[in-house]
């Protein structure tokens, strides 16, 4: 079956938030019998594991793809690359707020050197953040904007299926009005519809980092300096998170060590950490300043500390600077910093 439809999926928030799930609701009831659009609802995308029929549905689509959640874009759209749903970046009118110094002079920054991801379709994924916007209105009209942009050629589903979801647990993906109908009969105390063939398969909330790979050199620090075992290395040699429940919940050290702020833990209260598309990686800063403390503590510091808290809590030894710490390189923007520090205003 050959059409031109961009599939728009929702992912849902953690917890029962009601006016979340309202904007949810009310995008979702909007676009379903909305021409060029194929609609359907998933949980949160960072907590749907590999084998999760979500995620398998995710990656079956074959054509372009617009994904709404309530994470940053930057954070969205590597945990898709995580799970195998990869695309070209898509520009959105809607965008999250910029982590960096709006004033620095643009021949200050420059291109993110990171060693990129592998195996790009040609499709374009756009990641919206439900959190920028309080109307749903906006988002519709978003998704109406990008629909009418894009002229994208689809085949039959089932025939890209990555895995092998039962047919009845595919189907709630590809019938978002079931899942609504079955979620309001839910928050009603109805039993009726609520039942386990019309609701998604439960998730549990994860902890875990996801590496962006437009700034991942490829340095191996945070192997070096994780001793939880959460990465390893694929056949290229390439860094990846290999087990992420193995990964410390709460515990963002390894993104405080990482030189390109490559490495993002989307749950994360720090902008910065949690996925903000700034410039940080993409400016020549000391990114062990700027992931510190209020009270002056340098993020190296406070990475070896919440290290050895977890190594503590895991029954072994704290390990502090001894291990895994990178030198290093002392350059001219550290001279310039120096020099400003020992001026005495």
């Amino acid at each position: 079956m050959v059409g031109s439809k961009v599939t728009v999926v929702i992912c849902q928030a953690q917890g029962r938030n009601p006016v979340k799930r309202q904007m949810e609701e009310d995008i979702l009831t909007a676009l379903i019998a909305e021409p060029g659009v194929d609609v359907s609802l998933v949980p949160h995308l960072y907590d749907m594991p590999h084998d999760h029929t979500g995620t398998l549905f995710l990656k079956s689509v074959p054509g372009n793809l617009v994904v709404l959640g309530w994470l940053y874009e930057r954070a969205t759209r590597w945990t898709l690359d995580r799970a195998g749903v990869r695309g070209h970046e898509g520009s959105s009118l809607i965008v999250s707020e910029r982590d960096d110094d709006e004033d620095i002079d643009e021949e200050d920054r420059h291109e993110p050197r990171g060693i990129g991801t592998v195996e790009v379709p040609d499709r374009t994924i756009y990641c919206l953040d439900l959190r920028v916007r309080n109307d749903a209105i906006d988002y519709i009209t978003e998704i109406k904007r990008i629909v009418d942009e894009n002229s994208v050629q689809t085949v039959d589903l089932m025939s890209f299926i990555n895995g092998s979801p039962k047919q009845e647990q595919l189907q709630r993906y590809l019938q978002p009005e079931r899942q609504l109908e079955a979620r309001r009969a839910l928050d009603s105390g109805s039993t009726a519809l609520a039942d386990k063939e019309a609701l998604p398969e439960d998730t549990r909330r994860r902890w875990y980092p996801v590496i962006d790979y437009t700034r991942c050199t490829n340095c191996m620090e945070c192997i070096d300096f994780c001793l939880f075992g959460v990465y390893g290395v694929d056949a290229l040699d390439r860094i990846l998170v290999e087990e992420q429940d193995n990964c410390k919940k709460g515990c963002p050290a390894c993104s405080r060590v990482c030189p390109e702020n490559a490495i993002i833990f989307p749950q994360h209260k720090t902008p910065a950490i949690a996925g903000a598309d700034g410039d940080v990686g993409g400016i020549k800063i000391d990114l062990t300043k700027l992931f510190g403390g209020d009270d002056g503590t340098s993020a190296l510091d406070m990475a070896v500390k919440e290290r050895d808290q977890e190594l503590i809590l895991d029954g072994r030894e704290a390990v502090g600077m001894s291990v895994g710490i990178a030198s290093r390189t002392h350059d001219e923007f550290d001279d310039l910093m120096d020099d400003l520090d020992a001026l005495d205003f």
